[in-house]
């Protein structure tokens, strides 16, 4: 490990020296994630992509791609965008990126189950912001506003991200 990785510990993730309390899956950690189980996959993932709604933030970093009322993420396992970026319309279940709420106003994406993706094994697993502290996520981790900010400012493509079983 470096402190260039993101590592989810009991407190919270610790990167770049410091530790930013955060929110995981309402059901903790799993090694056998399923699509809609609450859970967060334990392992080794990476950082593939940043998201923000220029509308509400400036640009994180140089590689950031805005949010549109457009943006879209597959969650049907049977549609073949399942666990990827897609745009209305879409008749496939599926998340809206720009939301009403704050949630997703900044999103790091990772590559659980992406880019070949194994129908039901889990989709969506971003780093966003939280409701509020410690509240249960469906599987994604979630950490206060300016915290998440922080990290989107220094995280680039590729930055790991380590979920051990500690729970």
């Amino acid at each position: 490990m470096s402190p260039d990785d993101l590592v989810l510990t009991p407190q919270g993730i610790r990167y770049q020296g410091r530790l930013f309390p955060c929110s995981i899956g309402k059901t903790g950690l799993t090694t056998t994630k399923r699509e809609g189980d609450g859970a967060t996959p334990t392992g080794l993932h990476l950082v593939t992509g940043l998201w923000y709604r220029p509308d509400r933030l400036p640009r994180p970093a140089p590689w950031a791609r805005p949010i549109g009322p457009g943006d879209l993420w597959c969650d049907a396992p049977d549609h073949p965008a399942y666990n990827h970026h897609a745009r209305v319309p879409l008749k496939a279940s599926h998340e809206r990126l720009r939301r009403s709420d704050p949630l997703y106003d900044l999103i790091l994406t990772t590559d659980w189950n992406w880019p070949e993706a194994t129908p039901g094994h889990g989709s969506a697993i971003f780093l966003h912001q939280w409701r509020r502290p410690h509240f249960g996520t469906e599987g994604c981790i979630a950490f206060a506003r300016p915290h998440l900010i922080w990290i989107a400012k220094r995280a680039a493509p590729g930055t790991r991200l380590i979920v051990a079983s500690f729970l």
